[in-house]
Order: C-alpha cells, then structure tokens, then sequence
C-alpha cells in the first residue's frame, strides 16, 4: 500500500505527512451504479485516508525530500480534482523548500465520475512539473503495476529519471482497444515495463527492495 511505499524509500522509513485534509466535494453530482458521494465515503471509510494520494516530507539519501504515493484501493487509484490539487502543491511545496519530488504511481487514469474536472488535472500537475523544472529541481517518477490512462500521459511519464517495478503494466489505452483500433496483434510482454525500458520509454526497471538505494544514488547526482 502507499504508506508501506513511502516507509520504503525515506531514510529510516520515517516521513511526515501534509495535506490529508482535503477531499472532494462530487461537483458533477454524478450517479453510475451509485451515488459518487456514497462510493467516496464508502471508500474513505474503508482505506482510511480521503482520497487516492498521500503526501509526505522527509529523507532520503539525506536529501531533503517531498514524496507522493497513489493509494490503488481508493477507486483504483483514480485522479481526480483531489489528487491533482495535492500533487500540485506538493510541487509548489518542493520548490519553496527546494527539495526534489518522487512521485510513486499506481492508478487506472483520469476519475470518470469528476469529468473535465479531472481532465484538467493532467495540465496543472504538469504546469507545476515545468515550475520544478524551471527551478532546476530534480523530479522522480517512480510507476508501479498499473499505471495506466491520464496518469501515464501527464506526470508519471514526465520524470527527470522515470523508473518503474518490474513487471508494472504501463501504457495509456488497454491492449485490446489498441489492437482492435490499428488492427493489429500486438507483440507478447507490449505494456510492461520490461518492454518499455528496452524501447526507450523507461530509463530503469529497479526492484522494490533497491528502490531507496537507487533514489538515493540518483539524487546524489541530480543534487550535486
């Protein structure tokens, strides 16, 4: 889970969180199956946090660090306005303190049931990324098994360094809208990060347990 990712990659596992207070409000007061304030409260209740991503503050390799986890369990790890908003300031926070960003991904896209709204996320969180950039701060994606949809096309793909765990299913569209839209069949292993790495997409595949070790390393480089 996002917490146990986050003890995983901060020096002696110990970081701060920030901004847990904030939770959507359902603009479109959208209904599928059930009302999108009963699935969000059902959810809340049973992840215990208020919505797909925790922010954190802490060390590692010493460096000073602000860190975001997606949380899968809540609505597959959806984003939308929520995680956006706190994505972005998070980011906005980095470039205060001037701190480097990981962000760890695992998500099946843009939230349906906020429409545009979440949409929209894609272009702000990316705003921010080229503020980071500007600022000559260091950021880190780090994709996990799945990041797919408006995720993959905004932050997640956009890393200084982009590094996923091996076997993480990546892309933007499922394998079979894509095979029925260029009707072709697609090679074996398409999507993984396996077969990204080796097709130029990713810049490492590192296992969970070299995780911090290999931020670590990164940022002494970025960093210095």
């Amino acid at each position: 889970d996002a917490q146990q990712r986050l003890r995983l990659i901060f020096d002696d596992s110990e970081y701060t969180e920030f901004d847990q207070n904030i939770a959507s409000t359902d603009p479109l007061k959208f209904v599928d199956t059930k009302p999108y304030k009963e699935r969000l409260t059902k959810t809340q209740e049973a992840t215990g946090v208020l919505d797909a991503l925790i922010s954190a503050r802490g060390k590692i390799g010493g460096h000073q660090i602000i860190a975001c986890a997606m949380v899968y369990e809540f609505i597959g790890g959806s984003m939308g306005s929520v995680v956006g908003e706190k994505i972005t300031r998070a980011i906005e926070q980095a470039i205060k303190e001037h701190s480097g960003v990981v962000i760890i991904s695992a998500s099946g896209g843009a939230r349906m049931m906020e429409g545009a709204l979440s949409l929209m996320q894609m272009a702000k969180i990316s705003a921010a990324l080229a503020n980071l950039d500007k600022a000559g701060l260091p950021y880190i994606s780090v994709m996990t098994d799945p990041t797919t949809g408006g995720v993959t096309a905004s932050f997640a793909m956009l890393g200084d360094l982009n590094i996923a765990e091996p076997g993480a299913l990546i892309g933007f569209a499922g394998p079979r809208v894509i095979e029925q839209t260029i009707r072709q069949k697609l090679p074996p292993g398409f999507q993984r990060s396996e077969f990204l790495l080796e097709h130029g997409m990713l810049d490492a595949v590192v296992d969970r347990k070299n995780l911090r070790e290999y931020i670590s390393q990164s940022l002494d480089f970025m960093l210095n």
